[in-house]
C-alpha cells in the first residue's frame, strides 16, 4: 500500500479527483481501480495493513458497523484540527515533503 497526500504535484490529476473532492474526505485506490472513500477507504486501507487490522477493515464494511463508521469518519473529518494536540503531523508539514502551496 502506498499512501499519498492529495498534495502532492499530479496525484488528483491521475485518479480523476478535485481538489473540493480531496478536501471533504480521503479516497483510497485500489490496485484494480476501485476507488474508496470516507470511512470506505479507512477499512480499506484497514484490509491492507498486517496484524488485526484487517479483521477491523472487513468489520466496518458490516451493515450496522458500516453506519457506525460513516458517523464517526464524519466526526473525525470535521474535527480533524483536534488531533495536533496529539502529536499528529500532517504530511505536507513534514520535512522534505513534496506538496503544492496550499489551496492548490
Amino acid at each position: 500500500m502506498l499512501a499519498l497526500p492529495n498534495q502532492t504535484p499530479g496525484v488528483r490529476e491521475r485518479f480523476g479527483l478535485t481538489r473540493a473532492q480531496v478536501d471533504r474526505e480521503i479516497y483510497a485506490i485500489a490496485r484494480n481501480g476501485r476507488v474508496f472513500r470516507g470511512a470506505g477507504a479507512v477499512a480499506r486501507s484497514f484490509r491492507e495493513l498486517g496484524g488485526s487490522w484487517p479483521a477491523l477493515g472487513r468489520a466496518m464494511n458490516l451493515p450496522g458497523v458500516r453506519w457506525l463508521a460513516e458517523r464517526g469518519y464524519a466526526w473525525v473529518a470535521g474535527h480533524r484540527g483536534l488531533f495536533a494536540r496529539f502529536g499528529s503531523t500532517p504530511a505536507c508539514a513534514r520535512p522534505g515533503a513534496r506538496c503544492l502551496p496550499e489551496g492548490e
